[in-house]
Parts: C-alpha cells; structure tokens; sequence
C-alpha cells in the first residue's frame, strides 16, 4: 500500500519504520522534525501515565517494552535503567500488571516505600536520529491542512496534539511538562526515580552523560505557546536535593505539551441503547480543515410481512382518515 504518515516525532518514526518493515511505500510528512518536536523533550523512560483504558494501554505498552528491549544498537540511545515509583500504597499499579514489579524501600532520603522494575530509557537526541536513519522515505517539511487532501491509499495521522485542530478532535487537550537538564555531579546514574506523592510529579531519569529532573503536568491553553517556568526548574531541583539526589547545576531547561485525551460525559443513570455500531470514517471539509466524522449506522429491525388481515384494517384505517378529513358538501 501507499501510506502516508502524518507528524515526525516518535510516534509517527516508528509507525513509518513498522510500515516500511512490512512492505508498504511509506511518505512522511510533518511541520517539524527532531529536535523541533514534543518527543524531543521527553525524558524519557517506558512508564505508562495518563492514558487509558487501563487494560489496553498496559497491553500496548508491554509490546512496546519488548520492542524497545529488542533494539541492539548503543547509538539508539536505549538502555535499561532500575526504576523506583515511590507510592504509599500497597496495591498493585495498573501499569504493572504485565511486568514483574517488587516492593522495595527506594534509595532516597526517607527510604519512601516504591514499587521497583526495570524498564528502558531513551534518549530522544539520540533515538530520534537513529529513527529517521533507517527510514527509506525523507521528512516533507510542511503543515498538513487538510487529511483528506493528502495521497496514498491511507493516511495516518500521527500529529499529537495537532490532531485537535486537523481532525476536530476536542477530547485532546494540552499538558504542560517541564524538564531541567542537569550536571551529573556523583548521581547514581543506573536508577530512574518518580514521586508523584505532592502537588506535582517528580522524576529523575540519567542519561548517559546528564541527568534529567522533571516535572509538572499542568493543563494549558489550547493554541498558546509553551513557556520555560525559572521557578519551576528551581522547585525540581530542590526537590531532587531533597530526596538525596546529588543535582548539579543546571545546563538546559526545556518546555512542550502532551496530547492526553479527555474522558466523555458519563451519565450512569441513563442505560445506553443496544445496537451494533459500525464506525465509518468520513473527512468533510469545513474552513479548510479536516474533521473527522463518525456515522454510527443501526441495522434496521426487523418487520414481519403483513397479512391479509393487517393488509385490510390498514387499508380500512386509511379510509376512515380520507372520510374525516374530507370537508363536507354543500349543495346551491
């Protein structure tokens, strides 16, 4: 098939690399590429957060982990770090249904309770690059307006939180993360740590040569700029030096908005109707932008034959109408 893939961050890089591993002519086209991308500010470590339903992602993310376990090649930037999600609570996570997880005193100040696994890390300076190495097909640099407009014989859409705009999808909605880039110092850099236990999240996760400290999760205006927050990297940084973790000074901070999806009105006091649905996915065009539409199509139900004897009190309904509303005669 002719494909063309939509958006070049790692979602659409990997979606266009899968596709070319499988056969198909693959174009990519995107407003911007590497270091230009949300992917770019990642952390970035496997971990599951924000996306539902529970039972699909963690599904998804497993294969995901296995084919980032997979990759053998250092200059991917894919490497397997200990991780440890501090959380007061004993129950199992949802992500973890999956993987093999033990309860653990994590090795910060306090010696909170965390849940502890391996997952990889990925450096997107690196992983991105390496993506679009192995890609037969160049990036065509420009904004895509219109889905229905572009070639091939399926169109996927990968643009992120573009796909507000592109597709008219408004259950997306913007989450600012924050991360600051810090020297080393005497880290450990074989663990990755999150607590998400206060207001805000926080997270280490080492790189090869810089350690990573984030974070925040905050919804933003749809359509505004992302903005470096000073007060923020310094409220991570002491955060990571008050859980013990040795943070140097600061090299970079960096700024971009996730897409996570908004949940649809739930109303348990109304029970839905049973019917079969079956998606069709139409593009209409309206100011020149491509929303994409759903028709929810109800077989028909089903209408015995008539009879004779429906056959003529139908018919005998009918004249009875025609006689009522007949005016009445008048005679000169």
């Amino acid at each position: 098939m002719d494909i063309t893939v939509v958006g070049a961050g790692v979602i659409g890089l990997v979606t266009a690399l899968v596709l070319e591993e499988r056969g198909h002519t693959v174009r990519i086209v995107a407003a911007a590429s590497g270091d230009r991308t949300t992917s770019a500010v990642a952390g970035a470590v496997w971990f599951p957060y924000k996306a539902g339903p529970p039972d699909k992602v963690a599904a998804w993310a497993t294969r995901t982990r296995a084919w980032l376990e997979a990759i053998d090649d250092r200059d991917a930037g894919v490497e397997r770090v200990t991780c440890y999600e501090i959380a007061p609570d004993d129950t199992k996570p949802w992500w973890a249904s999956t993987i093999e997880v033990s309860r653990v005193r994590a090795p910060v100040t306090g010696t909170p309770m965390a849940w502890r696994f391996i997952a990889p890390r990925i450096e997107p300076g690196r992983f991105l690059p390496w993506l679009q190495a192995r890609l037969h097909a160049p990036i065509e640099h420009r904004v895509v307006i219109d889905l229905a407009a572009e070639p091939g014989d399926l169109v996927v859409n990968c643009s992120g939180l573009g796909s507000r705009e592109l597709a008219g999808d408004n259950l997306l909605y913007p989450l600012l993360g924050q991360i600051a880039i810090v020297d080393p110092a005497a880290a450990d850099m074989t663990i990755s740590v999150t607590d998400d236990r206060g207001s805000e999240i926080f997270y280490a996760i080492p790189r090869r040569d810089e350690l990573v400290l984030g974070g925040c999760s905050r919804p933003w205006p749809p359509g505004a700029p992302p903005e470096v927050d000073p007060e923020l990297s310094a409220r991570i940084v002491a955060q990571a030096r008050s859980l013990g973790l040795d943070a140097g000074a600061i090299r970079s901070e960096r700024v971009g908005r996730s897409p996570p999806r908004a949940r649809r009105p739930h109303h348990p006091q109304l029970r839905p109707r049973r019917r079969r649905l079956h998606a069709v996915p139409r593009l209409r065009r309206r100011r020149r932008r491509a929303r994409l539409r759903y028709s929810l199509i109800t077989p028909p139900k089903y209408k015995p034959a008539p009879t004779a004897a429906s056959t003529r009190i139908a018919t005998s309904a009918i004249s009875s109408a025609r006689e009522r509303s007949r005016p009445p005669s008048t005679t000169a």
